[in-house]
């Protein structure tokens, strides 16, 4: 017996699928299956209650003559691009300033990361109440008399403010680790042959960084095509749809009207835009990347 045990053991191929089997169980029950269901259900009309059954590509063709639907595509595009580029240039510009040895540098950091820590509905409400148009702090610092969540205008808007504002410390923190894998003696070269520390920071951080940046660049485009709970929590994809988005889109069609067919084709429609804008990034990479571009 103990024979067979060591035998057992000794096999490295078999302990390293008994050790990967939990986690492969996992991906294929939580993420495959349902993805291949999902995709199946997207060709059928499917109420929760009676049994799926096929119609083709209705749901499809129903989605992209809807006049809502390209509504709701405008929103999301404008929102994720717009979530994009603050989030990428704000923390770069923060970390960028941080890493220049500034005192009290540590504690930013920290008071800059809390956001992305903090529970979304905790941020949901403190934000509601900032945005509130009769005791909201913005109102009150700013002397504006703005309906912020209750504007088709300004919904939009404040929205996109609170999203940035929750990515800035995670993506400071990923630039700041970019930083310091940047030698320093480039900067004092640089500086001995009489550069500016603005010319520094375009003809060597910038390029030593765009590996980073291009990171942070394709997780906050996903990200910002699948965001759900913010506006869930603060206008719940009002008003008159103003702050409707895809995934928002996707759980009323799936959870309010029961249409499960509909919301798997939203679904593959959400993945295919996110697939080919990933798919874009990845290609051009190779014309600004500066590893990349070194390795051509």
């Amino acid at each position: 017996m103990k024979e067979k045990l060591n035998t057992v053991l000794n096999n490295e191929a078999l302990m390293f699928w008994l050790f990967v089997a939990p986690a492969l169980f996992g991906i294929v029950v939580f993420i495959l299956v349902p993805i291949v269901a999902s995709f199946v259900l997207s060709f059928c009309k499917w109420d929760l209650l009676s049994k799926p059954y096929f119609i083709g590509f209705e749901n499809y063709i129903n989605l992209f003559s809807d006049a809502k639907f390209w509504y709701i595509l405008k929103n999301t595009v404008v929102f994720a691009l717009s979530v994009t580029f603050f989030a990428l240039v704000i923390p770069l510009v923060l970390a960028a300033y941080m890493n220049s040895k500034i005192r009290g540098s540590e504690l930013f950091k920290t008071i800059y990361f809390l956001p992305f820590v903090t529970p979304m509905i905790v941020i949901a409400i403190v934000w509601e109440w900032m945005f509130d148009p009769n005791i909201g702090l913005i109102n009150y610092l700013f002397r504006l008399n703005l309906q912020w969540l209750y504007n088709e205008t300004t919904a939009m808007l404040a929205i996109i403010i609170v999203s940035v504002w929750k990515l800035i410390g995670y993506n400071m923190v990923l630039f700041l680790s970019g930083f310091a894998l940047i030698d320093d003696t480039l900067y004092e070269s640089a500086k001995i042959d009489g550069a500016s520390g603005m010319k520094s920071f375009f003809k060597i951080t910038l390029p030593l960084l765009s590996p980073t940046i291009f990171f942070v660049l394709v997780i906050t485009v996903i990200s910002s095509f699948q965001v759900f709970d913010l506006i869930y929590l603060m206008t719940k994809g009002g008003p008159e749809d103003a702050t409707n988005i895809l995934v928002y889109w996707l759980y009323k069609n799936a959870f309010e009207y029961f249409n499960i067919g509909a919301a798997s084709a939203i679904a593959y429609v959400l993945f295919v835009i996110i697939f080919v804008l990933t798919a874009i990034q990845w290609h051009i990479r190779k014309k600004w990347v500066y590893i990349e571009a070194d390795t051509q």
